[in-house]
């Protein structure tokens, strides 16, 4: 199920909100500042215990991480790194689509049956609105297309410890687009409908 809702992403009593987070996912402006600010200092506390792939990268672009929500009402925060738009000719559509199937993964792997998105990459990232709305309601419906039962399968489903998936992804998931205006989840709506 796809809701799509303008307000403040921080309120919202899911298992997980994601983060439009920096590489180096220690807070910054816009959404990830005010995650930070509401979660408290130990959100800074504990993505300083992310282990860094390379110097100043703990999440590079299109990946996740999740940490404890702390004194958010949401039971965690998924942090993924959006990529700077450029012109659209370097790998960003690519990257975009990829934060979003790596944090639906990782919802699902952590027994999310919630999770809010902000407009990734469309702050001071720079990526046109409408197109990254296209990417993301076209990843969210991929996503809970295939976390569907499959009726008629040729094969028995396999029980869940054999099956990496069938324990990790819950047969419903609720996928909420929080827009911070009007006009943003306006054209989220256009799209859903």
């Amino acid at each position: 199920m796809i809701k799509i809702i303008q307000g403040d992403i921080t309120t919202l009593a899911v298992d997980a909100i994601v983060n439009a987070a920096n590489q180096v996912m220690l807070g910054g402006g816009g959404v990830d500042g005010a995650i930070h600010y509401a979660a408290g200092d130990e959100l800074y506390e504990a993505c300083l215990k992310v282990p860094e792939v390379r110097p100043g990268v703990r999440c590079p672009t299109g990946e996740a991480r999740i940490t404890p929500g702390f004194k958010l009402p949401a039971k965690f925060v998924i942090h993924t790194v959006g990529p700077v738009y450029r012109d659209g000719q370097h790998g960003e559509p690519e990257k975009l689509a990829a934060c979003y199937r790596n944090s639906l993964t990782l919802a699902a792997e952590n027994g999310c049956q919630s999770i809010a998105f902000p407009c990734i990459s469309t702050g001071i990232y720079g990526y046109p609105k409408e197109e990254a709305a296209q990417i993301a309601v076209r990843e969210v419906h991929a996503f809970l297309s295939n976390s569907e039962p499959q009726i008629g399968r040729a094969v028995a489903p396999r029980p869940p410890q054999e099956d990496g998936l069938a324990s990790s992804r819950p047969p419903e998931m609720e996928v909420i687009f929080c827009c911070f205006s009007e006009r943003d989840a306006n054209v989220y709506r256009s799209l859903i409908a």
